[in-house]
């Protein structure tokens, strides 16, 4: 994992090169878009949806179950993200989407996903598999950026801004893993509770997937403003075996800020302690990017100090085998 996790740069520079090459069609009337992906498939979801919410003209919905929500029609774009193809439930969702004419666009290495996108000529692109999904968020991330520019959804900005995310973090590779060495260190035996402030939750989410994942241990995460209106009242009792994780960029609201501010010493009172993690960058998509790699690097190296194989997740594998004798 942490090789995976150390060729970061290249893949982004990699999945542009695919995203370049794409052949994406022009879309009939959209007026709403529906991205389903489930794991470290469906994270990049997520994180578009943050990167664009403020520009695009429709809103956008990431979809995380069986089914597909009942006002999808022929003016929805499902964009369907499966990095092996054969994610049971995003394939169930194809299918419904199939069957009510919905317009799809599809993301995925091979499997299912791919021959249906094939055998009914849908927009896909194509991305190189073998690798543990979560190890991939590059390839997808940047494959769902390009659909949405294709599509007059995104601006073609975002490109621009992940040729500086690339220079960032090839810049700053050394100081993110000496970061990430003490952070993890410090989370070592801890129950990570990981705050962000409104812009980038799915910084956060995905934080918390790689510790379960890549460390196997439990971990919560929540999000201001809304965590101030129900888990703040939970802060009433010291535990020293939780510590605080926060995720900060330069886009978080400044009334936002001033409740973290306030809320600070009471973590600071109950945790034992509370860890800032700041991003760098200019862009959304260079701070969200150097917060989740910062973030991977954690995860791996926790599951180092304790001794433990970052890319195995057997417990999910003995799940799919059970569901398959349904």
């Amino acid at each position: 994992m942490k090789a995976l996790v150390e060729s970061f740069t290249e893949q982004l520079k990699a999945a542009k090169n695919i995203a370049s090459k794409a052949v994406i069609s022009k879309s009939g009337s959209i007026q709403n878009i529906i991205v389903t992906g489930l794991g470290g498939s469906g994270i990049g979801g997520t994180i578009l949806n943050e990167l664009v919410n403020d520009s695009c003209s429709v809103p956008i919905i990431i979809n995380k179950d069986y089914f597909l929500p009942a006002f999808a029609n022929a003016n929805t774009l499902l964009i369907v993200s499966s990095y092996s193809g054969n994610t049971e439930e995003t394939v169930q969702v194809m299918n419904e989407a199939i069957s009510r004419k919905v317009q799809i666009a599809c993301v995925t290495s091979g499997g299912k996903v791919l021959e249906l996108a094939k055998q009914h000529q849908f927009d896909f692109i194509e991305i190189p598999g073998g690798n543990p999904p979560r190890s991939c968020i590059g390839y997808s991330l940047v494959q769902l950026i390009q659909i949405l520019i294709a599509k007059g959804f995104a601006d073609k900005k975002l490109m621009a801004d992940l040729d500086k995310s690339i220079d960032l973090l090839t810049k700053e590779k050394e100081n993110i893993k000496t970061e990430a060495t003490q952070i993890a260190k410090q989370l070592n035996g801890q129950l990570a509770v990981i705050y962000s402030l409104g812009t980038c939750e799915g910084v956060s989410v995905r934080f918390r997937q790689q510790i379960n994942e890549n460390s196997k241990a439990l971990c919560w995460h929540h999000v201001f403003p809304e965590m101030n209106h129900n888990e703040l009242v939970g802060w009433t009792t010291e535990n020293k075996n939780l510590t605080v994780v926060t995720f900060h960029t330069s886009f978080d609201y400044k009334r936002t800020q001033k409740r973290y501010e306030v809320c600070k010493p009471i973590f600071q009172k109950y945790a034992k302690e509370v860890i800032d993690i700041k991003a760098k960058g200019d862009s959304k998509l260079e701070q969200f990017l150097y917060l989740i790699h910062l973030g991977d690097w954690i995860s791996c190296y926790i599951a180092d100090i304790r001794g433990i194989d970052a890319v195995e997740v057997n417990v999910i594998n003995h799940l799919k085998q059970e569901l398959s004798k349904f």
